[in-house]
């Protein structure tokens, strides 16, 4: 179980969180348990969500490709929680398991990636590990292949996801399905996504 204990069901109803949770299956990242955790603080759980929500299913910064950094950034932060949902969006648009490992891989030699998506990946890899590299020059090489509209856009959910994934860690959650999509306890989610 979560070191905070998520809201049972029937309050979860009761605050009108119905919509929130709507989306969480249709996007599948987050599961219900992150809105049931957060529903502790209902106002700020809401704002929260709809924010973590639009930066990343939409926007126009392409949702595969903010799939895939939003699972190197959970990777980078080791939280178990993030790192093993998967957006339904981005697998029905096509992601595939393989384009989420290379992003976390060595994508600057990975010729399935475009000069765009590698500087994204950069961007998401270098932003908490060498904040310094992230410059002028950056920024400049970045406005070759997106907007200052998309480079805002990808900066400020790189900020917020990793951010809330750091935060999740400490929680200790474990996602409430198994790779298959079938429901499991905590218990059962610890020792199939936890710590190897």
């Amino acid at each position: 179980m979560p070191v905070i204990e998520p809201l049972p069901e029937d309050r979860i109803e009761e605050k009108g969180f119905g919509k929130i949770l709507g989306r969480c299956e249709e996007v599948g990242a987050p599961d219900a348990l992150f809105v049931w955790i957060l529903a502790r603080a209902p106002g700020y759980a809401k704002a929260l969500h709809d924010a973590m929500h639009i930066s990343h299913a939409e926007g126009g910064v392409d949702h595969k490709l903010k799939e895939i950094i939003r699972v190197q950034l959970a990777r980078k932060a080791e939280d178990t929680y993030f790192a093993n949902l998967r957006s339904g969006k981005a697998l029905r648009e096509g992601l595939t398991e393989e384009r989420i490992e290379a992003g976390s891989g060595d994508f600057e030699n990975d010729a399935g990636f475009t000069p765009a998506e590698k500087w994204a990946l950069r961007y998401a890899h270098t932003m908490y590990r060498e904040p310094g590299k992230v410059n002028k020059e950056f920024y400049d090489e970045g406005k070759k292949h997106f907007s200052e509209a998309q480079i805002m856009e990808l900066g400020g959910f790189i900020a917020l996801h990793y951010g809330m994934q750091v935060f999740m860690r400490t929680l200790k959650a474990f996602p409430m399905h198994d790779p298959d999509g079938n429901p499991v306890s905590q218990e059962e989610s610890g020792k199939i996504h936890g710590p190897r």
